[in-house]
C-alpha cells in the first residue's frame, strides 16, 4: 500500500528534475490558492514515534507572496482551466 504522504526520498527525486538556482516556494490553500517562501525545514518526531520533516514558511510579512499563479492551480488540480471572459464595451452612467 501506498503513503498518502510524500517521503524525502520522493520530494528530492522531484527536486532533482528541477533548476537548483531557483527559489522554493509553498502553494497554499486550494480554495483561495497563495504562493508563501519557504524559510525552513526541520525534522522531528511525530506523536507516533515517525521521523517527519517540515517545510515551513517565513515569519515576517514579505512570506506570502500573493495569489498562486492560476496555471499552477490548475496543474495541482485546484481549479480549472478558465478564460477570462471576453470584454465589453463599459457603459456609461447615463446608461447609454
Amino acid at each position: 500500500m501506498l503513503s498518502p504522504e510524500m517521503t524525502v526520498g520522493e520530494l528530492i527525486d522531484l527536486l532533482s528534475q528541477c533548476d537548483r538556482s531557483s527559489p522554493v516556494r509553498q502553494a497554499m490553500n486550494p480554495f483561495f490558492p497563495m504562493a508563501h517562501r519557504l524559510a525552513q525545514v526541520v525534522q522531528a518526531v511525530d506523536r507516533g514515534g515517525q521521523t517527519v520533516v517540515y517545510l515551513a514558511e517565513g515569519r515576517d510579512e514579505a512570506t506570502q507572496l500573493g495569489l498562486l499563479p492560476p496555471e499552477v492551480a490548475v496543474a495541482l488540480a485546484w481549479q480549472g482551466d478558465t478564460e477570462s471572459p471576453p470584454s465589453r464595451p463599459r457603459r456609461s452612467a447615463g446608461g447609454k
